[in-house]
């Protein structure tokens, strides 16, 4: 009887133990010239799996039970490979990834929305918010369907990178060609316009909601915007050339940007807006995605075909790892 026990016991620990593993912490990192999504174990450095998508997948978000990925499959790739021409084809798409299952759930087709790109989901994982450069457009969508629910239109050019506010009442919106940035009011579907900078693209909001930082790529600048007057507040350099994406760690104390043509990623002061530290990493870095616990920094670096991992305090390189061709918008799926 003892016996029995010992090993019922052993098979209860198991079966427990397998959910578990399968709802481990993912980092998802998209290879754009191989149309995938390759789920990485953020431990190991390990490719789990490779999932397909559409084509030139740019940009991913995960649900916050961190159960799926919503994948945006722009259409163009090879974008900075030097001599080679991208391809330019317009996609229309979102790849939805099961990220427990390890494979493709869904595809929603946005029909006339061409050129989705920038992507979140929201807080409850009810909503998607997409960017739609062909359309000058953002979508919000049924995140289960699929389903249109809204469109707005932004009338930039280049309608890039979205983010909300912390209580998801506004959505910021990055115009690269116009060099602006659009306010969408979701209760009162108004948009609005601040002029940035020349390229705004890389965008992101303090984890307290306050303030708007855009990366100018055009303009080799940042600029800040204050969440209560939607006016810019402050100017300054990147600290390199061609700054492309910016994040903040989840303390909100750091505001990290990656600077595609000059190979850094510069590391500034929130507060004071002070450049910090400079750490060069391999060639033109793009996606930034920080681990929850804000230690580690994960950068995509595009024509390098390598994505580097920083240690957030030091700054330190802690090594480098391959996940396929032309690797760019990074997502974290944190097991719930």
């Amino acid at each position: 009887m003892k016996r029995r026990r010992s090993v019922l016991a052993f098979a209860a620990v198991v079966v427990l133990a397998l959910p578990c593993a399968a709802l481990a912490d993912t980092l998802v990192v998209l290879n754009k010239s191989d149309h995938e999504a390759a789920l990485v174990d953020p431990s190991t450095y390990q490719v789990l799996a490779k999932l397909p998508t559409g084509k030139g997948p740019h940009e991913a978000a995960t649900s916050p039970d961190g159960r799926t990925a919503y994948v945006s499959n722009y259409g163009s790739y090879g974008v900075f490979r030097p001599g080679e021409p991208p391809k330019t084809e317009p996609g229309h798409s979102i790849t939805v990834l099961d990220l427990k299952r390890r494979a493709v759930k869904a595809t929603f087709d946005l029909g006339s929305y061409t050129r989705p790109h920038g992507i979140w989901v929201s807080r409850d994982g009810a909503r998607v918010w997409v960017t739609c450069e062909g359309s000058q457009a953002v979508l919000e969508i049924d995140a289960a369907t699929g389903k249109i629910l809204k469109a707005w239109k932004t009338n930039q050019e280049t309608s890039h990178m979205v983010v909300p506010t912390p209580d998801e009442k506004k959505l910021y919106v990055a115009n690269i060609g116009s060099g602006s940035v659009s306010v969408i009011d979701r209760a009162s579907d108004a948009v609005a316009t601040i002029p940035t900078a020349a390229g705004a693209e890389g965008i992101a909001v303090s984890p307290g909601g306050r303030e708007v930082w855009v990366a100018n790529r055009g303009a080799n600048t940042l600029a800040v915007i204050s969440t209560a007057t939607d006016k810019v507040v402050a100017s300054f350099e990147s600290g390199g050339q061609m700054p492309i994406r910016v994040k903040f760690t989840p303390d909100g104390k750091q505001a990290w940007v990656s600077n595609a043509r000059s190979n850094n990623v510069t590391v500034f002061d929130a507060a004071s807006r002070k450049l910090l530290a400079t750490v060069d990493v391999g060639a033109v870095p793009v996606g930034i995605q920080m681990t929850p616990d804000g230690k580690s920094a994960f950068v995509a670096n595009t024509n390098a075909n390598q994505v580097t991992v920083i240690d957030v305090a030091s700054r330190r390189i802690l090594r480098t790892f391959s996940t396929g061709t032309e690797p760019d918008g990074m997502a974290w799926a944190a097991a719930k």
